[in-house]
This record gives structure tokens, C-alpha cells and sequence, in this order.
């Protein structure tokens, strides 16, 4: 399966420690790593010449035509396949590449954090190159990054989850001050279990039962499996349902605007990644 690549759009930028040496990082959905932090370890002066002299080899453009090929249904196959049986000697530089293959696996950054970068697959391969023993040094540190964002993103979740637990309570003492008043005895714990399904219609388009017939090999509730996205305009949606049933909204009307602000929310956290998840997390500690 191919995956195409939305090339430094709003980037978060990390470094990574290579034995001493920084190598930036610029983080969005996929890691772009620095080519000329790497090359500096070769010649410190003008790691330009250095990536230069790389993408200068067949060897080198063989594999960055393979992995275009895989991961960028626009690389200028016609083209490479041109450069490649041209006559005379290979010289090749990252601008040359980025246009004429209409490349995206290496890009070139100006301004604050300027360079070259590569995605990871072929920052490593060029690490290689430079020195085995340094692309180990920075895989390992790499590693350690991966794990560290892990830990947080799974952390974020749990956090999340407990807080969605914990403003599922607000609703509750809505409908019970509310809604409960107003119902037979026998009505009330039906009311407590439709009101959990219109938030979940409003975000995830399906009740807690049609979930687990949709989906019988996962286990617990659409919430239980959800995105942290999902979990931060979950907590947002409760709050709302709880202020909209006091304000005596129809079930009907409350579905239809919460459905709405699910989207616009999910949209806007999808759309502005790390900044707009930072600002519904503040949203959601409120």
C-alpha cells in the first residue's frame, strides 16, 4: 500500500543526539530528518558537497527512484529514467532531484531550521553512506524518540479517557435534573443510555450496539478504541449536551449541532495537528 506524503506542512520541530551530534528533526505525520546535520559529520564546512556527492551515484538514485515510486504517484518516472541513461558522468544535487523528478522523499527547507531533509528511509540510507557506525548512533537515538512519543500519546490517551469518564458525569446530573422528572420509572435508565448513544451518533455515526456488531473482534465501545482526537471532542460534546438539555433543545436538534460541531472540531484538529490539539486539550481542561 502506497502512502503519499504531505511534505513539511506543519512541522514540530525535535532534535535527536547522534554520540554528540544534533540532528534535526522536523516531525508531522512522518519524520523528516535533517541530510545536512548528517552530512556535517563529514565535512563541517560545506555538507552541501557532501549530499552532492551522494545523489551523484546510480546506487543512490536507483534506491530514491524506488522509494518515490512506492510512496509518490507524481515522481517523473520519464525523467529519471532520462538522467539515468544519460551519457557522461552523474552529477546530481537535492535541487536538481526535487525538480526534474518532481521529487518528495528529499526537500529543501529556507529560513529558521534551513537544509536539506529526507524522510527518515532515506536520511538512514544516507547515513550509511556517510558512516555506518553514525547512522547506528542515530537510529538508536531515533528510537528512543519513537518510544518517548508513544509513551506520551498513550499517556494522553488515558488522560483523556478518564477525563471523557469524568464529563460523562455532567450529563448524567443533566438528565437527571432535567430529563428524569419528567419520565416513568421504568423510561429513566433508557434516558441515561440514549443520551450516551446521541453523543456517540454526533461523533463516531453509530450507537454503542450497532458498534460492536459493526466491529465483534474489538473489544469494549467506540470510546474505549477512539482517536485522542476523538476523546478531547468527546469531552467537549458532553459538556455541550448537558448545557443544551438544560436549556430544554429537543434530542433531535441536539444531534444535529453536536454532529456539527464534531465535524468542525475533528476537522480543525486534523487540519492543524500539534496547534490545534494543544488548544482543545487547554478547550478541555476548562
Amino acid at each position: 500500500m502506497s502512502t503519499t506524503y504531505n511534505v513539511l506542512e506543519r512541522t514540530l520541530m525535535v532534535k535527536i543526539n547522534a554520540n554528540g551530534k544534533e540532528i534535526t528533526l522536523l516531525a508531522n505525520n512522518t519524520d523528516y530528518v535533517s541530510l545536512t546535520d548528517i552530512a556535517k559529520y563529514k565535512n563541517n564546512e560545506d555538507p552541501r558537497i557532501v549530499i552532492s556527492n551522494w545523489l551523484s551515484s546510480y546506487a543512490t538514485i536507483d534506491f530514491l527512484a524506488t522509494w518515490e515510486s512506492i510512496n509518490n504517484p507524481n515522481f517523473n518516472r520519464m525523467e529519471f529514467h532520462t538522467v539515468r541513461n544519460e551519457p557522461g558522468r552523474l552529477v546530481m544535487t537535492s535541487k536538481q532531484w526535487i525538480e526534474r523528478m518532481n521529487a518528495i522523499g528529499i526537500t529543501s527547507k529556507a529560513g529558521r531550521y534551513g537544509g536539506t531533509y529526507a524522510h527518515s528511509d532515506i536520511a538512514f540510507e544516507f547515513a550509511s553512506w556517510i558512516s555506518p557506525e553514525f547512522k547506528l548512533y542515530i537510529i538508536q537515538d531515533y528510537q528512543r524518540l519513537k518510544q518517548e512519543e508513544a509513551y506520551r500519546n498513550q499517556l494522553d490517551w488515558q488522560v483523556n479517557r478518564y477525563i471523557s469518564k469524568l464529563n460523562y458525569t455532567i450529563q448524567t446530573d443533566a438528565i437527571k435534573e432535567n430529563i428524569a422528572p419528567t419520565l416513568q420509572p421504568s423510561q429513566i435508565s433508557y434516558a441515561y443510555s440514549s443520551e450516551a448513544d446521541l453523543v456517540n451518533v454526533a461523533l463516531f455515526g453509530m450507537t454503542a450496539k450497532e458498534y460492536k456488531k459493526a466491529f465483534p473482534e474489538k473489544e469494549g465501545n467506540q470510546r474505549d478504541n477512539a482517536t485522542i482526537e476523538q476523546l478531547l471532542v468527546l469531552n467537549n460534546l458532553q459538556s455541550l449536551n448537558a448545557e443544551m438539555i438544560k436549556q430544554g433543545l429537543s434530542q433531535s436538534n441536539r444531534l444535529t449541532e453536536l454532529n456539527r460541531i464534531a465535524k468542525e472540531q475533528l476537522e480543525v484538529l486534523y487540519k492543524n495537528n500539534q496547534k490545534a490539539l494543544d488548544h482543545l486539550k487547554r478547550l478541555a481542561d476548562k
